[in-house]
């Protein structure tokens, strides 16, 4: 006869903490009481998770200044961030400082690379960090309005190849074909006029309305035109054929001209 065995009893349940990571922190609330003292010593009342913000702190009539706290820097945490500058522009991120040495370093991007700090800075939101040893904030970035130093060569460039693009023969967001530029444009004005005869002058294609032509025969980008005498060029096979593939351009020049 077989004798029943009673069923194994349960071991009592023992709390474990929770595993900490390299830069010393186990969870994300034990960044707010060192971000809580830091801001409280500048005069602000400070209370945490306020209508889903992390820590919210308030100085008089000032702007609320939010704070989302995270174990590492992480696209979520920017999304957060972009989230809270609806409510105030006033938004920081705050992310355990990286320790010393490759081995105490917090896994994910580190708040001190600069990438990471030109996002930031691109964004409008602030970026702190929190040592895990001695509780010290330190603020890297501030939230300030971006305002980006404007390259007026480039809007120069731009706003020039606009104005001397005739018609818009190129659709955006095409591919796998030559992009119809204003110099491509003139380039090929020049090959229509030069096909017409043997060749033609620097004075006679200006006449006939090729202004640029004395810059584009000689650069002769595309290899479609070749020099015959002092001043003097016609159309190559390569130019020929280029009147050919762009007829359907071409067209559209010679109307927008007209």
């Amino acid at each position: 006869m077989r004798t029943s065995v009673p069923p194994t009893a349960e071991p009592p349940t023992v709390d474990r903490p929770a595993p900490r990571l390299r830069g010393g922190f186990a969870a994300e609330v034990e960044l707010y009481a060192p971000v809580k003292a830091f801001l409280e010593g500048q005069g602000y009342v400070v209370k945490g998770e306020v209508r889903g913000c992390d820590l919210v702190a308030v100085r008089g009539a000032e702007l609320p200044v939010i704070v989302e706290l995270k174990l590492r820097f992480s696209l979520d945490l920017v999304l957060q961030g972009v989230e809270r500058l609806a409510v105030t522009p006033l938004v920081y991120l705050a992310v355990p400082r990286p320790g010393a040495g490759r081995a105490n370093r917090t896994p994910g991007v580190s708040p001190e690379d600069r990438t990471v700090q030109k996002l930031c800075r691109r964004i409008g939101l602030g970026l702190m960090t929190v040592g895990a040893g001695d509780g010290a904030v330190a603020v890297l970035l501030d939230p300030l309005p971006y305002r980006p130093r404007l390259d007026k060569r480039r809007a120069g460039l731009l706003l020039g190849e606009h104005r001397r693009r005739h018609g818009d023969p190129t659709a955006g967001g095409i591919t796998k074909r030559p992009i119809m530029t204003a110099y491509r444009q003139e380039a090929l004005r020049c090959a229509r006029l030069l096909a017409a005869v043997e060749s033609l002058t620097f004075a006679q294609l200006r006449a006939a309305g090729a202004p640029n032509a004395a810059k584009i025969l000689r650069g002769n980008v595309y290899g479609w035109f070749e020099r015959v005498g002092r001043a003097t060029y016609r159309l190559t096979p390569a130019g020929h054929a280029a009147l050919g593939t762009f007829a359907e351009p071409i067209s559209l020049v010679e109307e927008t001209a007209a």
